[in-house]
């Protein structure tokens, strides 16, 4: 299951769910609104795809990967929905300390306007604590190429928009940097490869 970020509907995971594929997994996309309903009521939504494919499909397990705000929906979701099948859980350029750039966005009207209904209890940091109930890997971004760039207290190294500090999760089962930005992390063939080693071995190929 793949849970796009902040401001995207899912087209941008198209790439990654075709790499997915490729390592033969069965990808599924699940979209949300990102700033006009918040993550208790986005982790409910998510609940009721995750039951309707449970009906549907005889499967073993089911993974979730996250890209930003996606990662801490994940999160939410397990935390107020914990009865779920067995998975493991990558998430990409997740802010899961919260984001120095929410918080810059969140000091004016307009900020607070752009980001909307993913700033409190999800980008501003206040997310119930994780309890590493399940196998989450963690990717973050080193290239410093986004809009963090006009936030210069953005602790280096950072993708652009989340440092890699901020990406760093109590209870995280492995962790893992790849050289592009926060966008490119969809992209990226390495950050696809990552994603499938660890979701099938539950860590990261740290000698690729």
């Amino acid at each position: 299951m793949l849970v796009h970020g902040l401001w995207m509907v899912g087209i941008d995971m198209a790439l990654l769910r075709h790499r997915l594929r490729q390592c033969g997994f069965r990808p599924i996309q699940f979209s949300y609104p990102t700033i006009r309903r918040n993550i208790t009521l986005n982790a409910a939504a998510l609940n009721r795809c995750v039951a309707r494919i449970n009906a549907e499909i005889d499967a073993q397990a089911i993974h979730f990967v996250g890209h930003s705000l996606g990662g801490l929906l994940i999160r939410q979701f397990l935390h107020d929905f914990p009865s779920q099948r067995p998975g493991r859980i990558v998430t990409l350029g997740t802010p899961h300390n919260g984001s120095l750039v929410a918080r810059h966005f969140n000091r004016s009207s307009l900020g607070r306007l752009v980001l909307g209904q993913s700033l409190d209890h999800a980008l501003l940091g206040d997310m119930p604590p994780w309890d590493a109930s399940r196998e989450i890997g963690v990717i973050a971004g080193t290239l410093n190429l986004g809009i963090g760039r006009l936030v210069p207290d953005l602790a280096k190294p950072n993708d652009g928009t989340v440092s890699v500090a901020e990406t760093c999760l109590n209870g995280m089962t492995d962790h893992i940097a790849v050289h592009v930005s926060h966008t490119a992390l969809l992209f990226s063939t390495q950050a696809a490869g990552q994603t499938c080693a660890f979701l099938a071995n539950g860590h990261f190929d740290h000698q690729a």
